[in-house]
């Protein structure tokens, strides 16, 4: 895996932390740089973290099941993609609307938002992928869109959040069947 399509991994999982980053941003009277570098920080924190240790996972079930790894692969990409785009045309939104930024309730909001991390770094294990390189950009998108997020809420409002959610899960379905192509010999990008 190139980095083009790391880059495109990452800009796709950061979607969810800058869902949430709208939103405390929203909450926001005026902006707080400060308040925004540490919301960027625990998601691209954890956004770096999720798929290392799924990365490390996956390993373990490598030899075990390499035959079929890009379809696992493709699978765990497109479900996590299509599970953004119908979350983010639901007509529930019990998304967290304040600007508190105590570990508490970042904690929970980092891993939250980085769950489908966790498993895009046990189809890392499956593919050629330099996992440091991966989790520091991942990492470093996640910090840079969440940080903006919040400007970004804190001026423009909840316009642009489910539009962000559907482009994240059209992005990490076209890299999961990207990879079955590839792995098909059939290159698309």
């Amino acid at each position: 895996m190139g980095i083009f399509e790391i880059i495109f991994i990452g800009i796709g999982l950061a979607m969810d932390a800058f869902a949430v980053s709208v939103c405390k941003g929203l909450s926001m009277k005026k902006m707080d740089w400060k308040k925004a570098g540490i919301i960027g920080l625990y998601f691209g924190g954890f956004q770096a973290l999720m798929p290392a240790v799924g990365f490390f996972l996956g390993v373990g079930f490598e030899n075990k099941i390499k035959s079929i790894d890009h379809w696992i692969a493709f699978i765990l990409l497109a479900l996590l993609g299509i599970n953004m785009i119908k979350d983010a045309i639901s007509e529930d939104d019990e998304k967290e609307e304040d600007d508190k930024t105590d570990f508490k309730t970042m904690i929970v909001l980092a891993i939250a938002t980085s769950i489908d991390a966790l498993a895009v770094g046990i189809t890392f294990a499956f593919l050629s992928v330099n996992i440091l390189l991966a989790i520091s950009v991942i990492g470093i998108i996640t910090f840079v869109i969440s940080t903006i997020g919040v400007k970004i809420g804190n001026v423009f409002g909840d316009k642009y959040e489910k539009k962000a959610e559907i482009a994240g899960g059209v992005i990490l379905i076209l890299m999961g069947v990207n990879i079955l192509l590839e792995h098909l010999e059939i290159l698309i990008f």
